[in-house]
């Protein structure tokens, strides 16, 4: 029996894992032509809208709206739709919070329901329940990458007459039936920030293919633009071209993209089909070697599922095939042996304190600006997230599933085998701590 890593023996992965993300020297001549120009504004330059061009047709999307961050795309998105003060927007409560705050500050109320244990995304068989006069929108939030069961969404949307908002922050390069994730629904928000499969640090974009949703967004997106938008006859979608006439008949926000993150964007751009398709196929080859052991779980392989970006790789720890081993000895002993895993989100969306501790706050948007709601948080429950919080889940780096290949693929199995080896070993010094 090899001697676990954590206890001095030798790591199954010798390599060390890369920081993400990474610049390359094509990033930096982007950046340095942008800092030579000093057109450092899209008011003034196009790298902005070229950008949101060809991500836009990247993803699939006849319209784009660069912006400063994925927070921003989905506050956008909400408003762009014509969000009323009150409304209710259905969502995950396994997500970001970026993905429940977006609500709160454009005066939605977020309802939370649970998530399909096998999917981790929305259970769309519990929506309907949550539909109230008041339902406005529903989130699809495609966790790690991985689509949501959009047509099951879709269907309720159109019986209700409800909008629906991707949120595709990990959904660089994905797929629902072949159709890029952020342009299956009315509106797509997509975070460019730092960590995510495309990356400038900071950044986002708003997808839609509906032209009254894009002009929306285009003026709402930054007060120069909230009059002065000018529609182009482009065909592949449109453009816009903030003027200078001091007219400012929108009452909007700056969610601009500078130009210097846009210039590394386009850069990253021309590299994200590749990686993208390199995460995707060792994502399919680790799902096999973990399907066959019966130490994990994998999410269940959907046919709608037809490219997952795992910007997260995600499986199931049984505790039972370990003996009982606590989940955080597992990750430290996984860590130790070079496999870049870990826990991830403690609770759900619904179980923060900004949802049990806002009587009295001052910070709680309904205190700043009244919303007829009568939901009591304190109430919710969402058991399948609780559980998989607590007990369940493990995230696995998405730029392993990057620069691993299949040999790094082979070595996660092969340290959860090493790990499952010497568990008496590593209950015994729970027991002993």
């Amino acid at each position: 029996m090899a001697k676990l890593a954590i206890n001095g023996g030798t790591r199954v992965r010798t390599q060390e894992h890369l920081p993400w993300p990474r610049a390359t020297a094509e990033d930096e001549q982007a950046v340095l032509e942008v800092l030579r120009d000093s057109q450092w504004c899209r008011i003034s330059a196009d790298r902005a809208h070229e950008f949101e061009r060809k991500f836009a047709d990247f993803q699939g999307a006849r319209y784009g709206v660069s912006l400063n961050s994925g927070t921003s795309a989905l506050e956008l998105g909400l408003l762009a739709m014509g969000l009323p003060p009150g409304g209710e927007v259905i969502v995950s409560p396994y997500t970001f919070m970026a993905s429940v705050t977006s609500i709160l500050v454009t005066r939605g109320v977020p309802v939370f329901v649970d998530i399909d244990p096998d999917t981790y995304n929305i259970d769309p068989d519990l929506i309907e329940a949550a539909i109230t006069e008041r339902t406005f929108a529903i989130m699809a939030v495609h966790f790690g990458g991985r689509a949501c069961d959009m047509q099951a969404i879709l269907d309720i949307a159109k019986k209700h007459d409800l909008k629906v908002i991707e949120d595709t922050s990990h959904g660089h390069g994905a797929t629902w039936n072949h159709q890029g994730l952020g342009c299956i629904g009315d509106v797509g928000a997509v975070s460019l920030g730092s960590g995510k499969n495309l990356s400038a640090g900071e950044g986002g974009i708003l997808l839609t293919n509906d032209e009254e949703v894009y002009w929306n967004a285009a003026q709402l997106h930054d007060l120069w633009t909230g009059g002065l938008v000018q529609r182009s006859g482009d065909a592949g979608g449109g453009s816009f071209i903030a003027g200078k006439d001091w007219t400012f008949p929108q009452a909007a926000p700056n969610y601009r993209l500078p130009e210097i993150l846009a210039a590394l964007l386009i850069s990253g751009l021309s590299r994200l089909e590749e990686e993208t398709q390199t995460r995707a196929d060792n994502g399919r080859y680790l799902d096999d070697l973990l399907e066959a052991s019966p130490l994990t779980g994998i999410l269940r392989r959907d046919a709608y599922v037809t490219r997952n970006s795992h910007h997260i790789y995600t499986f199931k720890y049984k505790a039972e095939a370990f003996d009982g081993l606590p989940r955080e000895r597992f990750v430290e002993a996984m860590v130790a042996e070079g496999i870049p895993v870990n826990i991830a989100y403690p609770r759900g969306c619904h179980k923060q304190p900004l949802f049990h501790e806002y009587k009295d706050n001052p910070a709680w948007p309904y205190n700043r600006f009244p919303v007829d709601s009568n939901i009591d948080y304190a109430a919710v429950e969402c058991p399948v997230t609780d559980y998989m919080c607590e007990n369940e889940t493990i995230w696995l780096s998405g730029s392993y599933m990057l620069d691993a290949g299949r040999e790094g693929m082979d070595q996660v199995a092969e340290a959860i085998d090493k790990v499952a080896a010497n568990k008496a070993e590593l209950m015994g010094a729970v027991a002993a701590g």
